[in-house]
């Protein structure tokens, strides 16, 4: 199993695409041509928001303009945890191979990428689930400004809260207590870690066309701000 959103289909290309989540922290987008056996894998440039084709990925049949639109098509799309996929062409290769060698065909890139079992506990916990549901629009898309939004009124709402503004805490504590006392709200899991709050946050980042917490970080920095005034 690995880690991916669903499948979309592009304009540009005879071809249909999907975000995968990779090793060491990467988004990568696959297209999946329905004429040719060798998927296309292009990395999500995390600075410049651009997708930086593999080397081995020929220009000719996967070029740059049909990544961009497989990253926009994806982008917001939830992760989960969802069989690995292969084009027409590839699973007729394997056919032709495990017919002349007795074997199948080669894995592609993609399928020897091994998810690690963490992360699929992640993907796959009720937790995640229930963050995903409840911050899904009717797109089938994860909406960051819903997300924000409630994570903002929290922020304004909470004593505790106000009482670590005042205070002059960190930043990165402030947006941690606002973000973990909304996962408990909304999971029910009055036990849940920093840790798994920080595994749901990083597959949410993953497929958010910005930083998750934007906005919210923004808002807590206007608040300590204001108490310095």
């Amino acid at each position: 199993m690995v880690i991916r959103t669903r499948l979309v289909e592009l304009s540009s290309l005879e071809a249909v695409a999907y975000r995968q989540k990779l090793r060491g922290g990467q988004s990568g987008v696959v297209i999946l041509r329905h004429d040719c056996a060798q998927p296309g894998l292009a990395l999500l440039n995390h600075q410049s928001g651009e997708p930086d084709p593999a080397a081995n990925v020929p220009a000719d049949l996967y070029p740059i303009e049909a990544f961009r639109e497989a990253l926009e098509l994806t982008s917001g799309l939830p992760y989960s945890s969802r069989g690995p996929v292969r084009s027409p062409a590839a699973v007729a290769a394997a056919v032709a191979d495990a017919g002349t060698t007795g074997g199948g065909a080669q894995n592609t890139i993609l399928e020897a990428e091994e998810t690690p079992e963490a992360e699929l506990a992640t993907v796959k916990g009720a937790d995640y689930l229930a963050i995903v549901k409840a911050y899904t629009n009717k797109k089938g898309e994860i909406s960051y400004d819903l997300l924000n939004k409630a994570l903002i009124q929290a922020a304004r709402s909470n004593p505790y809260v106000a009482d670590l503004v005042a205070r002059k805490a960190g930043e990165q504590d402030i947006v941690d207590h606002v973000v973990k006392a909304n996962f408990e709200a909304v999971t029910g899991n009055r036990t849940i870690s920093l840790a798994e709050v920080h595994a749901i946050l990083e597959l949410l980042d993953a497929v958010s066309p910005r930083s998750v917490l934007a906005e919210l970080c923004a808002e807590i920095r206007r608040m300590l701000a204001e108490v310095g005034r």
